[in-house]
């Protein structure tokens, strides 16, 4: 299989792509969640035209660009799940023209920089932190959101569409009880804050998106939406945090071997840090691992190897660390794979990828 790859080759499973659509799904609609999935995983036209086939007709971005990307193939109500830039805003008022578009504010300064310069309805989400600290607005100012949401009510062409959080710090969780402890403070927190602006005498809709706690968790008491994104893929970062089983890792890079040290049982293979990131997981040796190793087969490709991982990237090598059957099995020319450590970096280097039965699927960076 694969016998025309000469390079590395980022490989999606569609098969377990629609599997971990429809659970998400699913989940959402026991819930009574709205289901806005976040495209900057794949970024592909064509994995969106999977999530389609579900009858999903709203999506989170992480860009302008890929909001424009995304809204020519038809997605006609996206939100841009970044703080607005300001030196986009003709970009943002020629999508908003077409589109519903949702838009990120999380200062009064930037309410105030949209109230003068769109020219055509967005709707508007203020940034809250929960706890994960990258940015966004301190939960705990409750006086200071109700003001802002009270800026953007009084403006002609924003609507106030509620409360948007990421609670990324789910990704350093040490067990799956953290995770679902995190969850449970963010859901505390944001219904402590709903309730002080109830005064608003408006609906304040929540949103929230990541993939750990919308996989592990089942409490949602006052959350309207939720916006995963790593899901649709899966890697060892999810595997290792207890949201996914390797079955569900839908992506495995396949990579050719261009060299053997049997000394020091590693074998050489290109790909490396401009193909996988070079972000890491640790095992409880402190043994750094880039990627667990598996084999391809007719339907996909096999558990990881027992005893073989990336050990090491640098820009185009790959050292594999591998067990002795590996060593004897696997020759110069052939092709193994690897599960990256954090699908979204590791699609965000890729131009396109292959589904499983050699077809192309081009993504965002194929055309810019």
């Amino acid at each position: 299989m694969f016998e025309h790859i000469s390079k590395p080759t980022l490989i999606v499973d569609e098969r377990k792509c629609k599997a971990n659509i429809s659970e998400m799904l699913a989940k959402a609609k026991k819930h009574q969640l709205e289901f806005r999935p976040h495209f900057k995983t794949h970024q592909s036209i064509e994995i969106g035209r999977w999530f389609r086939e579900f009858g999903i007709h709203k999506i989170t971005v992480s860009s302008m660009d890929m909001a424009v990307y995304f809204a020519s193939d038809g997605w006609d109500d996206i939100t841009v799940a970044f703080p607005v830039n300001w030196r986009e805003i003709n970009k943002i008022n020629g999508l908003g023209s077409k589109i519903k578009l949702n838009l990120l504010v999380e200062s009064v300064e930037t309410i105030e920089f949209l109230s003068k310069n769109l020219t055509y309805p967005a709707g508007v989400f203020i940034k809250i932190d929960a706890g994960y600290q990258r940015t966004g607005i301190p939960v705990a100012q409750t006086e200071y959101i109700g003001q802002l949401i009270h800026k953007i009510n009084r403006s002609g062409f924003m609507k106030f569409e509620g409360l948007l959080v990421h609670n990324g710090h789910t990704y350093q969780a040490g067990s799956v009880d953290e995770i679902k402890e995190i969850h449970r403070n963010s859901l505390i927190q944001l219904a402590d804050l709903k309730k002080s602006l109830s005064n608003l005498a408006q609906p304040i809709h929540v949103s929230i998106g990541d993939t750990p706690s919308s996989s592990i968790c089942d409490q949602y008491e006052g959350i309207s939406e939720i916006r995963p994104g790593n899901f649709v893929f899966y890697d060892l970062v999810q595997q290792q945090l207890g949201s996914c089983n390797y079955k569900d890792i839908a992506v495995s890079m396949a990579c050719p071997v261009v060299a053997k040290h049997p000394n020091r049982r590693n074998i050489i293979i290109y790909g490396g840090g401009v193909h996988f990131s070079k972000e890491f997981l640790s095992d409880t040796s402190g043994q750094k691992i880039y990627g667990r190793i598996v084999l391809f087969t007719e339907s996909g490709w096999s558990e990881p190897l027992e005893g073989c991982i990336l050990s090491s990237v640098s820009q185009e090598h790959g050292i594999v660390d591998a067990s002795e059957t590996l060593m004897k099995s696997v020759k110069i020319g052939d092709l193994i794979g690897v599960l990256p450590v954090h699908s979204c970096m590791t699609a965000n280097l890729q131009s396109s990828y292959q589904d499983c039965h050699s077809n192309v699927i081009k993504n965002f960076r194929d055309i810019i």
